[in-house]
Parts: C-alpha cells; structure tokens; sequence
C-alpha cells in the first residue's frame, strides 16, 4: 500500500488479528510509531474477507479468537497468498509454539510481551519475507533447480520431478532459499533464521527444516539432501542452477 506522502517510500502492511481490545490498541500504537500501516481485526473471519482484495506484508495473530482456532486461521491465510505471519497469544505451552509453526508461522511471541521486541521481531519477518526495504544481492534470482526440483522463489512454491507442485510457506521459502543460495556449506540454525543470539530451546529452524524434508528426501528420516552437522547446523549438498 503506498504512503500518504509522495515520493515516500512504501509502508508495510500489516493485518493484527486479536479480539482483546487492549492488547490491539498497545499493538496497533506501537506499530503505527514505527511507521507500519496497521488494520485491525476482531475475528478470523473478517480477515479472510478481507484477504480476497488485498494482500498485507505481515499477519500477526492470536491463537485464541472467537470464532475461529488461530492454528486453523494460519492455514487459510496461506491460502489467500504468501505473507508472513507472527503468532501472538497467552498460550506459552510447547505444543502451541509447535503446532502454529508446523501450520506456517514465522515467528511466535507469548503474552505479555515488550513492545520494542515485537517491533524488532516484525522487521525481522519483514526481511526474511523479502518486505523489509533492504535489497539482497541475490534476490533478482527467482529459479533455483536441484536434483529434478524447480524451487520458484517468488510464487512459494516447488516442483518436484514428476510435475508435482507444493506451496510453500514463507517460512519453508525463507530457509530452502537459504540453502540453495549456498549449497555444500554448513549453515548455522542464526544463519537460516536470519536472527542473531538465538535461544538455544528455539526449536523453530528444526520444524521447518522436518517440513521441507518430508517434500524432498526419499526418506526424511535419513536425509541425504539437507543433513545435520551435529554441533554446527546445516548442510545443503546438492548442486544448484539459477535460471
């Protein structure tokens, strides 16, 4: 969506989806500070209306809504078009952090939180998703073929060798881009997360590393395209051309 100024840069879009009156006005103020353009939403279903016309650049969102289970919501949105999507919710236990991630999310902030971490973890989703204002050198490049697989950056989506296609998540997107832009290099869970100082019980790389096994590996339990260097992180070892 562009900027009420001319000539300014392009403000991000983001769509909050949270029926706690309280909690929205802290988020929608603190964002609006820092310069994102904010909708907000009181139930799942207004924002899926809403996605039929218009395409935020973030979705932040809350587990526990009306009308609607938050992990359910996750999927729908990535049906209405690629966008990033932070979980925001009371909801600290393993398995909710587990299941939003395994559904599509890129991020998972527990209430109550800081608001100044909220702000660094969405421009952190922003420049993984690509809607951050910061070019990459090599994000011009937009096929990535390996083994009989076409990994279509722009569109999330890959297509295996026998024509089959699968979309991906952002998140999915974000980390397989990560590898095939540097193959046969060991790559830390910092480096495929884009973060810096990462928790050593964030288990989020280790969820969307199993997904993209699972669409890839012959066997995803003993993987031989992308295998862990125990103690280092990651190792993508198939060639890749760029078309």
């Amino acid at each position: 969506m562009p900027s009420s100024h001319p000539g300014a840069p392009a403000r991000n879009l983001i769509y909050l989806i949270e029926d706690d009156e309280e909690v929205a006005r802290v988020v929608v103020r603190v964002l609006t500070e820092f310069e994102f353009l904010v909708e907000w939403f009181r139930d799942g279903s207004s924002v899926l209306r809403k996605l039929k016309t218009e395409r935020p650049d973030l979705c932040i969102l809350d587990l526990g809504l009306p009308d609607m289970d938050g992990v359910s919501l996750i999927s729908q949105i990535g049906n209405h078009g690629q966008c990033g999507v932070l979980v925001l919710t009371g909801r600290s236990h393993p398995f909710d952090r587990v299941m939003g991630l395994e559904m599509g999310s890129d991020d998972y902030v527990v209430k109550p939180f800081e608001p100044r971490e909220l702000v660094a973890r969405v421009r952190s989703i922003l420049r993984r998703t690509g809607c951050g204002g910061r070019e990459h050198p090599t994000r011009a490049r937009r096929y990535a073929s390996f083994l009989g697989w076409t990994l279509d950056c722009a569109a999330n989506t890959l297509k295996s060798p026998d024509g089959v296609e699968h979309l991906l998540s952002t998140a999915e997107t974000q980390v397989l881009r990560e590898f095939v832009e540097r193959p046969h290099q060991i790559l830390t869970r910092e480096q495929l997360l884009g973060q810096r100082d990462l928790s050593p019980l964030d288990r989020s790389i280790d969820v969307r590393i199993s997904r993209i096994r699972r669409k890839i590996e012959a066997d995803s339990q003993n993987p031989r395209i992308i295998k862990t260097v125990y103690g280092a992180g990651y190792m993508f070892t198939a060639n890749v051309t760029w078309s």
